[in-house]
């Protein structure tokens, strides 16, 4: 699946550790940042469930 993660940097890396706990993260792209004077950034991520974490 790819998921799209929207915000500050902090929050978007707290997000995708997050995140990473549960899924298998494959991919992270580069941030793009909004346009000024904004001070979020998307970052997109490629993932599939955990083995562990299916049910």
């Amino acid at each position: 699946m790819r998921i799209r993660l929207h915000g500050t940097p902090a929050e978007t890396a707290a997000a995708l550790a997050a995140i990473a706990q549960v899924l298998h993260i494959h991919n992270v792209s580069r941030p793009h940042p909004d346009r000024s004077p904004s001070t979020w950034h998307r970052i997109y991520i490629d993932a599939t469930p955990r083995e562990d974490t299916r049910r």
